[in-house]
């Protein structure tokens, strides 16, 4: 099989184009740079996904899509970016793959379109009322109804994957990655607080500062800690590849993600016991996040099992940390 992954370069779109190769598919990757593979089997194009010419080249005589690729960004200054790549983008790659009568589309979409912040049952179920809370999100259900149109209007299969929050394992105890470092490291989450201009949130974090590097554990206005889902790039790209094949996806909406969700209470103890850095505890304005969302369509209708829990996740993330201190 011959299949387009955009996002090609990214963190998701990179591994599923190894397992693909991995598995002897023919890949073509499509995005704004250049992705760091070299294999007989391996071709791509640069380009933007709202880019009508780049997106024909990239579609033309693929069997499948997946269009993994996104603009992600919670800055109000990256507002129109963020609709051009996600919405335009989107709505330009399908009518390219419909076009080149691809055979099946899987869409990448978010567990942003729900409000999971504050949902109105939990576990989160596909049947969840989709009322996004951030612009990103609403990106993402403005793709999912472009992609459930194209569908309808052409003979090509379409798939909908709302993908979990992502990570490497390595990832986790870096506190200069993006994600994780604001998430678990004090002084990356000070400087996260400030720059989006919470400075009531930035002044506690940083009362609480014992004068070296530290974990934090934030909790929420009344002291409950957060609780979220964070999943193994590794269990995501192998969830994309079922999606890719299995019968049963075409049509589907699924949850994609960690079983469990990871309660944040019960990982920065045993992050701050195997590092031996300091844990500090933070109660920050707001409700904080704390949400559970269900991937049971996936595991039972696509036999999807994740194999990398945030436990095993951290075994790993403890050794790259260590490898850093050197």
């Amino acid at each position: 099989m011959k299949v387009l992954v955009t996002g090609s370069a990214g963190r998701v779109g990179s591994f599923v184009a190894r397992q693909l190769l991995a598995s002897g598919h023919q890949v073509r990757g499509f995005d704004l740079r250049a992705a760091d593979l070299e294999d007989a089997a391996f071709e791509e194009v640069v380009g933007a996904f709202d880019d009508r010419e780049a997106a024909s080249r990239a579609c033309e005589g693929v069997d499948a899509v997946l269009h993994l690729g996104a603009f992600m960004s919670w800055l109000a200054g990256d507002r129109d970016k963020l609709f051009r790549a996600n919405v335009e983008g989107t709505r330009i790659v399908l009518e390219a793959a419909a076009v080149a009568k691809v055979g099946r589309f899987v869409f990448a979409s978010s567990g942003e379109v729900y409000p999971e912040n504050k949902p109105q049952f939990q576990p989160i179920t596909e049947d969840h009322p989709t009322k996004p809370l951030s612009p990103y999100g609403v990106t993402k259900l403005i793709g999912e109804e472009l992609v459930k149109f194209q569908g309808r209007a052409s003979p090509m299969e379409t798939v909908i994957l709302r993908f979990s929050h992502t990570q490497n394992a390595g990832e986790l105890l870096d506190p200069d990655s993006f994600f994780s470092g604001p998430r678990f490291f004090l002084r990356p989450k000070i400087t996260q607080q400030e720059g989006f201009g919470n400075q009531t949130a930035a002044d506690l974090l940083r009362a609480a500062d014992p004068g070296q590097a530290a974990l934090v554990l934030a909790r929420n206005e009344n002291g409950r800690p957060l609780r979220m889902h964070i999943t193994d790039t590794r269990d995501m790209s192998s969830g994309v590849v079922i999606a890719l094949t299995h019968p049963k996806a075409a049509g589907g909406v699924f949850n994609l993600g960690a079983t469990d969700p990871v309660d944040f209470a019960d990982v920065l103890p045993v992050m701050a016991d195997k590092t031996g850095l300091p844990l500090v505890t933070v109660d920050l304005p707001g409700a904080g996040v704390w949400y559970h969302t269900s991937n049971q369509r996936m595991r039972e209708t696509l036999g999807f099992e994740p194999e990398w829990p945030i436990m095993r996740m951290l075994d790993e993330a403890v050794e790259a940390w260590k490898r850093r201190q050197v």
